[in-house]
């Protein structure tokens, strides 16, 4: 049996946010198996409780998991001031409740994933559960071994010291080199910092892989639905 809070579910199904779902549960007008709760740390089983608001069942909104190619230029937050392209904007406008899993800069491209499922976002996003992510960045000039070693050695800057787990060339001649980067935490544009250090430019950047999830021949602008197996390995402990 999976439980959770009360005000978690009303938000999940969309009915409310949690704080304006503790003030319905505080007014008394949320029923669990026909029965008033009022108390907010009441926890409920999706799959078995009936909860009704005002009188009215509600019902759980389908957990979703997209794995989204970000073309370079959109941006991936729910909103933006400036009126660029959005992540959303890829998808049905009645998936606007599901939010992006980490981010790709706007002039990153490739894997993302976008769902409405907080569990799932934490634990592929949070830098602890370490879940690798491969980017391949093509850079300015000839890159050679020995100095994309200092990457996985670590290279410092503003005082973060930024680190890969493995560093590979794919390609590389006298005008551009084309190099594959795994990370384990994925910070703030971290594979273009990580290149600036060694004196060298990304002029572009796509993320291949998350976990064991490959970005694959899935064209740029279009998502997929993530099979099961596949969410069931990301969500694995290790």
């Amino acid at each position: 049996m999976s439980t959770i809070r009360l005000q978690k579910l009303l938000s999940e199904a969309g009915v409310a946010s949690r704080r304006a779902g503790e003030a319905l549960i505080r007014a008394g007008k949320v029923e669990v198996n026909g029965h008033v709760i009022t108390a907010l740390g009441t926890k409920v089983d999706p799959a078995r409780d009936m909860v009704a608001v005002d009188g009215v069942p509600i019902q759980p909104r389908r957990k979703l998991y997209l794995a989204v190619h970000k073309p370079r230029g959109h941006v991936c937050s729910r909103r933006d001031e400036k009126g660029r392209p959005l992540l959303g904007d890829l998808m049905p406008k009645e998936w606007a409740h599901c939010y992006p899993v980490g981010r790709l800069d706007r002039e990153s491209e490739g894997l993302i994933f976008v769902t409405n499922d907080g569990e799932f976002a934490l634990r592929v996003a949070h830098p602890r559960n370490e879940v690798p992510k491969e980017y391949v960045a093509e850079v300015t000039g000839r890159v050679d071994r020995r100095r994309l070693g200092r990457l996985q050695t670590g290279v410092e800057d503003h005082g973060e010291l930024l680190q890969a787990r493995a560093v590979r060339v794919l390609d590389t001649n006298n005008t551009r080199s084309q190099v594959a980067v795994e990370l384990a935490e994925g910070r703030n544009r971290e594979v273009r910092r990580m290149f600036a250090v060694l004196g060298l430019e990304v002029t572009r950047l796509v993320r291949v892989r998350i976990g064991p999830i490959q970005l694959g021949e899935l064209p740029a602008g279009k998502w997929r639905m993530l099979t099961d197996i596949e969410v069931k390995t990301l969500l694995a402990k290790k």
